[in-house]
Formats: structure tokens, sequence, C-alpha cells
């Protein structure tokens, strides 16, 4: 198996962060930075569908998130220079895309647009799964398959109704499965902020989770 298909299956098995032969990292940054086509190529290969399901999970709209998603690409690209490798590659471009969700967010909230939309169906259910496991622990999923939508639907809505920080606290640890570690390097906070806003979000989660299924919101 060549490198390249090796690290597409590491991609798809590691969640966000892609495990990469020692020093592979260093090189790939570099070729990005000499403005290598098949490096971009190659980055965007490893993170698109990665940074379109972060995108996805805070936006809550499928059209903007791909309009976003691609904005994303376009600031790495021209940003690369800027990056001095005090992190992975990959928490930067996540720090890159959830300050442009963050943005997004603000200017869709101007404009009456996004704050209650709907999520759209996404293919890779467990991941918000893994998240109803760790806030919503009375929501457990049943065996009924059209229930289980109807508690993924809730869980998303909820989600997409916390204020933006947070979402990316909820979307980095449960759905993503970063350490705290990892949260620390992207959001600048102090570790014990970062679990007790955490703890937070996790609880206004499960309260409007439990509010919607008092009103039968599906």
């Amino acid at each position: 198996m060549g490198v390249a298909a090796e690290l597409d299956r590491a991609a798809a098995a590691a969640g966000f962060h892609v495990p990469m032969p020692e020093g592979y990292e260093e090189k790939l940054v570099e070729r990005l930075k000499r403005r290598d086509e098949a490096a971009f190529n190659e980055l965007i290969r490893l993170y698109q569908g990665k940074i379109f399901r972060l995108v996805l999970r805070m936006i809550g709209d499928r059209a903007e998130a791909e309009d976003l998603a691609q904005e994303v690409f376009v600031t790495v690209f021209k940003s690369i220079d800027g990056f001095r490798g005090d992190s992975k590659l990959s928490t930067w471009m996540y720090r890159v895309a959830t300050n442009h969700c963050k943005n997004r967010i603000k200017y869709l909230s101007r404009r009456a647009r996004g704050s209650k939309k709907e999520f759209d169906e996404v293919a890779d259910r467990d991941a918000i799964e893994s998240a109803s496991m760790s806030t919503s622990a009375q929501v457990a999923r049943p065996d009924d398959m059209a229930q289980a939508r109807q508690t993924e639907s809730l869980i998303q809505t909820a989600l997409g109704e916390l204020d933006d920080d947070q979402r990316v606290l909820i979307v980095l640890r449960d759905v993503e499965n970063m350490t705290y570690e990892e949260i620390q390097q992207l959001t600048k906070l102090p570790e014990g902020t970062v679990k007790s806003r955490l703890h937070r979000a996790r609880l206004a989660l499960r309260k409007r989770v439990v509010e919607l299924q008092g009103k039968g919101v599906s």
C-alpha cells in the first residue's frame, strides 16, 4: 500500500487528526509553503470531508457549509506561511475553520437565519451518536430506527441552538473526540476553563433536548 493510500486509510479511522509517519507532516508543510500543487491536492483529499463535517455541525445548513468549507481551504492556502508548527497542522486548520464558523454564525444571526434551522442529514451518523452518549444519557438509542432518527434530530436541533462557544466545545470534544490538550491548543483556554465550559455546554444541550422532547419536536 502506498503512502497516500495509507494516509487515506488512517484519516478515515482516526477522526479529524490524521496519523502520519514521522517527519511526514513537516515535509507536507514545506511543500505547501512552496505552493506545491500536489501537496495542496493531498491536503484537500485528507481533510475536505473532515472540515465539511465540522462546519456543518457548527452552521447547520448544508449549502452554507459547502461554501464555508471552501473558504476555509482558501484561507489555509493563503495563510500557510504563518503556520509555525507550534501545534499539529490539523489543529491549526481546525482553528481556522472554527473562526470562520463563528464569523459566519454572527453574519447569519444578524439576518435572522440559521439559528434554528434543522441540520441536514449527514452520512457519518456515528459521530453525532457519540455526542448523544456523552451529553444526553437519558436519551438512549432505541431499537426502533424511526425513533432513533427522531432522537438524532432532537440532538442536532438542540446543538444548533447553543451559543457558538458552547457548540464548538461540544463538537470538538464529543463529536470529534479531541483531547483536552488539543482543545486547549485550539481555543487558547486553560484546561480548567475548557472542562468547566464543556460541562455547562453539556448540561445546556441535555436540558434543551429534554425540552424539545416535551414539546414533541422532531
